[in-house]
Formats: C-alpha cells, structure tokens, sequence
C-alpha cells in the first residue's frame, strides 16, 4: 500500500478504494468479541476509502458525540451566547439567578456580590436568594454509572454550577500502614479515609483497590488498600450536591466582603423579578466549545445540552427537551435525521447513547462544508499536538503527528474517534469514522513485559491509512 501511495495516480486510489471491508489487516489486531465500524471518505468527491458493512448499525458515541452538541450549539444559540449569572434586589431579598455557567468560579462570585458594596449594601435585611430554575429533571443523566459520580468528570449537570463541580484534594500513604487525606481548608467538603498503605505485592495478592463512597451532603470516604507512594496521590472529587456547595462558599464570602446578612442563604427564588444589580458573563460560545472540545469537558457538554432544551422549548432545560432539542436543530437544520437515535445526554458520558457512523460521517461532513460560517475544525484537537489528542499513543509520531483533527471518545468497552485526515497543506480531505465497541482485550499478568495494546496496534495502523488516504487524494 506505501508503494502505491507513493506514487499518486487513478489507479492506485482504485486499488485503495476496492480494498473490501472484512479484508481491511488492521482489523484483524482487535481481540475477539470486539465490533468495529469504520468509515474513511474523500470529502471532495465523497469517494468511500475503506468503510465496514455496518454503517447503520448502533454504537455507543462516547465522546464523539460532543461535536453533535458543538453543532447544535452553534447552530441554535450562535456565536455571541454567553452564560449570564445576575445578582438583583427584590425588596429586602438578594436573588443570584444562575444559568448553569459550567466555568463560573468562587473568585467570579466574589466578584459579583462584591458589587453589593459597591451599591451601599452592607446588609441585607431580608434572605439571599439561589435561583436554581434554570434547568429542571436529574442532574445526572440516565445510564450515567454509579461507580463514577465520585469523580470529577461525571460532575453533576447543574444550574447551580460552580468551580466546575469539582474539588481537588491528595491522599498520602504513611509508614503505619495508614493513609491520610488533604483538603483545602476554603473547601466546604468533608473528606474522610480508612484506606490501608500496602506493598505492591500485599496490593496484587489481596487485589484490593483504593474505592470512593460519596453521600449527597458533600461526604467523600476513601476505602480499600493504596500501594505505598513518596508522593501524595491527586484526587479530583465531583461536588455531589453543587447547590449546597455554593451555600456553604457564598457563606464564606459574605463574611469576606463584611456583608451582614439577617435572614437565610435559600434555594429557590421570590415570584417578582428585581432591579439587577450586576451580571456576570462567561466566555462566548466559540471558547466554550473550544475548551469542551479539545479537553473534552462533560460539564460543558450538558450544560450546553440543557441550555438548548431550555431555548429551543421555552421551558427550564433538562437532559430530556436537551437531547430532543439537538435531534430537532440538526433535522431542520442541516437535514440529518438522527430522531430514532438513543440520546441520553451531551456529554457521551451515559452508557445509553447510541449513535450509527454514517450519521457520525454526515455530521462531519455538514461541519466541512460550512466551515467558513461555523469554524468548528479549528476548535478540535489536532493529532499529537494539543487537547485529549496530544499525548495518544498512536499519534504522537510521524507519519500521524499533527495529520488529523479529531474527536476521541471511550467508554467502557469504547474506543473511538472522529474527524479529519489533513492534505499535504493542511486542509481537511477526508473525514474518518472509528467506532469501536466491546473492546475486551485479555488481562496481562503483573511480571508480564510491557506490551502494546491492541487498540493501540489498530489505530497505529489505521491513522497511518488515513494520512496516506488524505494525502494522496490529487488537488483539482
């Protein structure tokens, strides 16, 4: 195959194009048990490349799916949207209106009722309002599973939404054969730890993992066995009640700023709308979509989701009217019909989404075609240089490094990705689809030497194919 790529003509790329699906070699480096659907398509002359049979056949999107919401976002709510957050006076009341802002920090709260000072309001006589009704339904998806809402990046999709939903803390092994746990002490979060501190051999023969148990009320225990470290262990914990959270922080900075305040920080808000006192915005939608993009941020893509349930519906945004929201903006939009399609957010973070590769490849090819009014390839990662793309095993070398503009996406069992092989000037050619699902390689033994995964073996070799594709496709 290199030798003909290397010398471009009509005939090589016939023989490219012939190759039939279930010969394709790189396939063959997948364990048994595993499906894969891929899809490799000149996006000048829509030739197919090298695709699967099972176009239409559902796989679990992952994170793919967030160029699905990018797409709807942008072509829904437009360059210039920005979270709003306001802060008003109703007669002796204080209400903060949240809009689901998933980059609103303490700092920009601080900020926004140090304004009250400003204004004069060193007291207020009556209660402070947290206005939560911008979004309605769970704060966590259907399917999201339970074992990861311990963790940062299944943070709850929240109207309330603060610091990201996430605290950061370490736990560190002791000599006793005890671990202990650091929180910042500004955290209004209770972290506790009976985790055991064991040798690596005392961890393997009792297989006995570091385990996290949350409550609602923002409690978080460590458990089970860590292997002895020199250093602290980095933990990332997803507020579980972001609501409480804020409470408890907008506490603490009321008495930083010298602001008394008579009456109760509360959920909720009074009926009659006040005088606006100050408004906090996030970033426009390009940079939000920029850093969901490339860093492939959850908490972003469902809010963004529910934002989009709340303005297409005229109704408090939920993951339910969001998912329908982005079916309805894509078919009458671009035409691209995904209404039977399985959503159950935006993220890809449920294990109930489900999507086909040929709809995945209409949607890249939608994005390619009005590149000039959306700009969403810029926002995506680029293979081995920036984003969740840039540290990739299968893409940190030549020929691969810098060739594709992609979106990964893994859930258990998952690995995919999405996007654009690049020409020799840098510019999209193709679009390339790799859903890969059931993915269960056999566990290797802890003496075992390193080896290379299977699904690295593929992509290696598959990534490799789509450079030579899209750099051999000749300029018309």
């Amino acid at each position: 195959m290199q030798r003909c790529v290397d010398r471009v003509t009509s005939a090589c790329l016939l023989s490219l194009i012939s190759m039939s699906a279930w010969a394709y070699s790189p396939l063959n480096e997948l364990p048994l048990g595993s499906r894969a659907a891929i899809k490799v398509e000149a996006l000048q002359s829509q030739t197919q490349f090298q695709q699967t049979n099972n176009q239409s056949q559902l796989f679990p999107p992952a994170s793919t799916l967030k160029i699905v919401t990018a797409l709807a976002a942008k072509l829904e709510l437009g360059d210039d949207f920005m979270f709003e957050t306001k802060m008003e006076q109703v007669g002796k009341d204080v209400v903060v209106r949240f809009s689901g802002d998933p980059t609103l920090t303490t700092q920009d709260l601080k900020q926004l009722l140090s304004r009250l000072g400003n204004q004069g309001i060193t007291r207020i006589n009556g209660d402070l309002w947290l206005d939560n009704s911008a979004f309605t339904g769970y704060d966590r998806a259907v399917g999201w599973p339970w074992d990861i809402l311990g963790v940062c990046y299944s943070a709850p999709a929240s109207a309330i939404s603060l610091d990201g939903n996430c605290v950061q803390a370490s736990i560190y092994t002791q000599q006793d054969g005890k671990t202990r746990v650091y929180v910042p002490e500004h955290q209004p979060i209770y972290v506790t730890t009976v985790a055991s501190s064991v040798s690596k051999i005392e961890q393997e023969s009792t297989q006995c993992d570091l385990e996290l148990l949350s409550s609602p009320d923002n409690h978080y225990q460590l458990q089970g066995c860590l292997q002895s470290r020199s250093k602290p262990l980095p933990l990332k914990f997803a507020v579980q009640d972001p609501a409480l959270y804020t409470q408890r922080i907008v506490n603490t900075l009321l008495s930083q700023l010298n602001i008394e305040l008579n009456g109760s920080i509360r959920l909720g808000a009074p009926k009659l709308q006040g005088k606006v006192i100050a408004t906090h915005h996030s970033e426009a939608l390009p940079k939000l979509l920029e850093t969901m993009l490339k860093k492939s941020d959850n908490l972003i893509a469902d809010n963004l989701t529910k934002t989009l349930g709340s303005r297409f519906f005229i109704q408090p945004g939920s993951f339910g009217n969001g998912t329908k929201a982005i079916k309805q903006i894509l078919f009458t939009q671009t035409g691209i019909d995904i209404e039977h399609t399985p959503l159950a957010d935006g993220s890809g973070l449920s294990r109930n989404n489900r999507f086909t590769s040929q709809n995945m490849a209409a949607v890249l090819r939608y994005i390619w075609q009005h590149d000039d009014e959306l700009g969403l390839i810029a926002l995506m990662p680029k293979s081995g240089t920036n984003g969740t793309l840039k540290y990739r095993r299968s893409m940190r070398k030549d020929p691969v490094k810098g060739e594709l503009i992609a979106k990964s996406g893994s859930v258990y069992g998952s690995y995919n990705m999405a996007g654009y092989g690049l020409d020799k000037s840098g510019k999209p050619s193709t679009l390339f689809v790799q859903f890969i699902a059931d993915y269960h390689p056999p566990k290797t033994k802890g003496d075992d030497k390193p080896t290379v995964a299977p699904i690295t073996k593929f992509e290696t070799l598959f990534y490799k194919d789509i450079v030579n594709f899209s750099q051999a496709i000749p300029k018309k």
